[in-house]
């Protein structure tokens, strides 16, 4: 098995978004990071490449998150050759909006085995190394949604829900091995997903009368991960300018 002197930290949804931004801001931050991707393989090659160049330390992991017999191979083939995650960070997410009576099979079906399975499916096969390893960070990328339920978002609002309740049983059985569960909840952020969002509308219910940056989230997730976070667990995070 190849050793790494770095902490390795596997983060989802690593091509674009949040999940790239925590990705970088790992690295950055001297971790070394795992970046996982489904099927865009030009931006998670990219970040790669880029942050390589620069000295720091990304690979790359592909797996459909709603595939479990993917997701275990993955995971576990990587843990045998390159050793145990110190952390996970599952940001990888999708939406389908539209009002509940109208919701598809597939609308509803795709949405929670990505946000909510997907969970599962990765952190599984990865929980046992950690275990041994008695020390590790586990951070799951909830929402907004997730707290309060957003019109037209059942779907998502319950997989995000969902998150929220597996993180918050997960951390009371990890914690007897030094390992943190937590969850960050942001608010809007300016991401692909807000591409048909009405900013006026929205911009009057945040109190900061602003969106978030990606990095405003990958900031509060470098610091669960880090040491000064190893008394925080089973915590909802939010990052939302105030919006609740």
């Amino acid at each position: 098995m190849k050793v790494k002197s770095k902490k390795r930290v596997l983060v989802t949804g690593a091509s674009g978004g949040i999940g790239k931004a925590i990705a970088e801001n790992l690295a950055i931050g001297g971790y070394s990071v795992v970046a996982h991707y489904n099927n865009n393989y030009p931006s998670a090659n990219a970040l790669a490449t880029a942050m390589c160049e620069k000295g720091y330390d990304v690979d790359l992991l592909q797996c459909d998150l709603r595939n479990r017999t993917q997701c275990r191979s993955a995971i576990e083939n990587d843990i045998e050759q390159n050793g145990t995650y110190y952390g996970i960070v599952t940001s990888a997410g999708v939406c389908s909006d539209a009002a509940f009576p109208a919701l598809t099979d597939e609308d509803w079906d795709k949405v929670i085995d990505t946000n909510l399975n997907g969970f599962f499916n990765i952190v599984h096969p990865a929980i046992m190394p950690m275990c041994r390893a008695k020390t590790g960070r586990i951070v799951a990328i909830s929402s907004v949604a997730g707290i309060v339920g957003n019109r037209g978002q059942v779907n998502y609002s319950a997989s995000k829900a969902g998150l929220i309740g597996a993180v918050k049983a997960l951390a009371v059985e990890l914690a007897s091995r030094s390992i943190t569960v937590n969850c960050v909840a942001p608010g809007l952020i300016e991401t692909d997903m807000l591409k048909n969002v009405p900013m006026d509308v929205v911009l009057s219910t945040i109190p900061m009368q602003r969106i978030g940056k990606p990095h405003e989230v990958a900031a509060v997730v470098e610091f669960l991960l880090s040491e000064s976070a190893s008394y925080i667990t089973r915590q909802v995070i939010s990052v939302n300018g105030g919006l609740i």
